[in-house]
């Protein structure tokens, strides 16, 4: 059955130009007021790494605003709809164990090359520019379909619930990341990305508590079991456990897994999340990542087992959009469950809750593409091959002119993609298997000193088209043509997404040894990549101490302070980046930390909590739904306490300061007036 739209196509331009302008002009105030009374001068390394001051609390939420595109909102929502309780879940552990891991990688970054604007000046220095122009392309390639995935999500889902142009949408959602990206930097990208995920935090506990505890039409943990028993005789699912949506003991749920393993993997080859690392300070690196991780999975595991299990549930009752026909596969395929089933259960508040979450996402997760691809193109290709001896003020131009031009061309490709016939599902699973090969070597080039050049570019070249093969000869295998739709069943996209992130565990060494070893020396890293200076001085680095004192000081811990220093024409501020031995100690203890929290964690979500139960061939009895749900509320809560009250606790000393400039401003005026 055809959808009709339930807002105005008034309702939907107000999201995207209303909120979208409030947004840059809010953000862009921030800037502002953050250079007047916090003293952050909008420089290209304020700009581009916010000078390494950023800590846990907003750390996290920008992963987790980073981590939140689209799909984590509507992909795990048809999920849940389509396969049960195991959709959701291994949607949420598939996609989440990544993150955890990627903290390693951040650390040894910070720690290998803590002056980095990006990843790839790392590859540069080690590699050569056939190495750093591979990786750096991967890492584009990633940033620019993860961004046109995110307006094609939403671009479709304002089409279709607002009857808006979804061209109009794609084009219109980039215009308020353009400005307060331009104007505010990456700083504002983390403010941007704190207040976004906040308020989808927010509606997620607002769903949790109606759907589980005051919806008439479900309002129970227990209503909601039994109504899941009646869905799945009505429509069992095909490979689950007696057809039942209650059981982890599904074929496609595990698929889903398998996928998102593969396809989760893809995030890591972006820059942006290295971006972020670099922006933070040592010590908040393996805190504000991990928290990140564990708070993110709240979000696809909840919204999954809230509005795709509802929407399962509800499907025969009269008030279902589209009853009593089911949702069409092409629909699951937009995401529709999620906004369907906050219709039925919350009228059009619902549905209007669920557009402004996409904004949130959409926006604020197109915000970090945009500082990192802008990063790519300022440092790793301007500042490298065009104009080594670029200025501040130029590198800014650039930066500028790139968050334009991205904005822009981002848009322009959602509209043709979504002309095109894809969804939201298909580029989100079928990314990893292109950029997945990237990971590996990426991985080695932070840890592996002997791999070579050869392998840096022909490892990622070779698994990327050994998947691509693999993808389309098991299609044609399974469903004996290629088309989008079957290039988007789950046993080749689970088989693209696992060869593209594996076969470079072969290729990497087996072209090491044939190029010869490089014995790369690591403090190249901190020597060859230096920080910029502000007003077009050529920059330097030496070793810094305030005074004779401290130096003595450090002499007697067993430390030797060393600092890149910046130092700004006509002004004793400096830009320090720290090499002490502290700093050193910090990271390597914050790597341990990291590794064995990922091994745990990924013991957890993928073995000890699903596999007992697949392999019991376990249905869910109701005494167990409801500890699952009571699970689904402590993990919704500890996600938004967590980021919500975290970076303002953290913050607290600058906001007073801020507020405190702010009422001197005020009273100044008034004494004038």
């Amino acid at each position: 059955m055809q959808i009709q739209p339930i807002f105005s196509p008034g309702f939907g331009y107000g999201i995207v130009i209303g909120l979208g302008a409030a947004f840059a002009i809010i953000m862009s105030i921030v800037a502002w007021g953050l250079s007047r009374y916090a003293g952050e001068t909008q420089d290209s390394e304020m700009q581009m790494t916010a000078k390494k001051s950023v800590r846990t609390g907003l750390l996290a939420a920008s992963v987790v605003s980073s981590w939140t595109i689209a799909a984590t909102l509507l992909t795990s929502t048809a999920y849940g709809y389509s396969y049960g309780v195991s959709g959701g879940w291994w949607y949420g552990a598939g996609a989440c164990v990544q993150i955890l891991l990627f903290t390693a990688c951040a650390i040894e970054l910070k720690r290998r090359a803590p002056a980095a604007h990006t990843f790839a000046e790392v590859v540069k220095v080690r590699f050569g520019p056939a190495g750093h122009l591979t990786l750096a392309f991967y890492s584009f390639l990633y940033q620019l379909f993860a961004s046109v995935n995110l307006l094609v999500g939403a671009g479709s889902i304002f089409s279709t619930l607002t009857g808006m142009s979804a061209d109009a949408a794609c084009m219109l959602l980039p215009l308020g990341v353009i400005i307060y990206s331009a104007l505010g930097g990456i700083k504002s990208t983390f403010l941007s990305d704190y207040v976004h995920t906040l308020i989808i935090y927010i509606i997620l506990l607002i769903s949790v508590v109606v759907v589980y505890g005051t919806s008439s039409l479900i309002g129970s943990p227990g209503d909601m079991y039994e109504l899941l028993r009646k869905a799945a005789l009505a429509h069992p699912i095909d490979g689950n456990q007696d057809g039942e949506y209650l059981t982890m003991k599904s074929l496609s749920g595990g698929l889903v897994g398998a996928v998102f393993v593969g396809s989760g993997f893809s995030a890591a080859v972006d820059s942006q999340l290295f971006q972020k690392a670099i922006a933070a300070n040592p010590e908040s690196t393996i805190g504000g990542y991990l928290l990140g991780g564990t708070a993110w999975f709240a979000i696809p595991f909840c919204l999954a087992s809230t509005w795709g299990l509802a929407a399962a549930a509800l499907e025969s009752h009269p008030s279902w959009p589209t009853y009593p026909d089911r949702l069409t596969a092409a629909q699951v395929s937009e995401g529709l469950p999620m906004p369907l089933a906050a219709l039925t259960v919350l009228g059009k508040g619902g549905a209007g809750a669920v557009i402004v979450m996409l904004f949130m996402a959409a926006t604020s997760a197109m915000s970090s593409e945009t500082m990192a691809v802008t990063g790519l193109v300022t440092y790793d290709i301007y500042r490298t091959y065009v104009n080594p001896k670029a200025s501040d003020k130029q590198l800014k131009a650039i930066a500028h002119l790139t968050v334009i031009l991205f904005g822009l061309s981002v848009g322009a490709i959602a509209c043709g993609f979504l002309h095109a016939g894809f969804s939201v599902n298909f580029i989100v699973t079928a990314i990893g298997i292109v950029v997945d090969s990237a990971v590996i070597p990426m991985v080695c080039t932070l840890t592996w000193a002997r791999m070579n050049t050869l392998a840096c570019v022909g490892a990622p070249i070779l698994g990327s088209s050994v998947a691509l093969v693999a993808w389309f000869v098991s299609t044609k295998h399974y469903s004996g043509e290629i088309t989008i739709d079957t290039l988007s069943t789950l046993k080749p996209l689970a088989l693209g997404n696992g060869i593209s992130i594996i076969a470079p565990l072969i290729f990497v060494p087996l072209l090491t040894f044939i190029g010869g070893n490089q014995n790369f020396d690591w403090n190249r890293l901190k020597h060859e990549i230096t920080a910029v200076k502000a007003h077009g001085e050529d920059h330097h680095e030496h070793t810094h101490s305030t005074d004779d004192e401290k130096e003595t000081d450090d002499k007697e811990k067993g430390e030797i302070s060393t600092t890149v220093v910046m130092t700004k024409e006509g002004s004793d501020e400096l830009v320090e980046v720290d090499l002490s031995d502290h700093a050193e100690r910090v990271l390597k203890a914050g790597r341990a930390k990291a590794l064995w929290a990922a091994s745990a964690m990924t013991l957890i979500f993928c073995i000890l909590v699903p596999l007992p139960m697949y392999f019991t061939n376990y249905v869910f009895s109701k005494g167990f739904f409801i500890f699952w749900v009571v699970t689904i509320f402590l993990w919704a809560f500890y996600a938004a306490l967590t980021i919500g009250i975290l970076p303002l606790w953290e913050g607290r000393f600058g906001i007073a300061g801020f507020v405190r400039g702010v009422w001197k401003d005020i009273k100044h005026v008034s004494s004038r007036a």
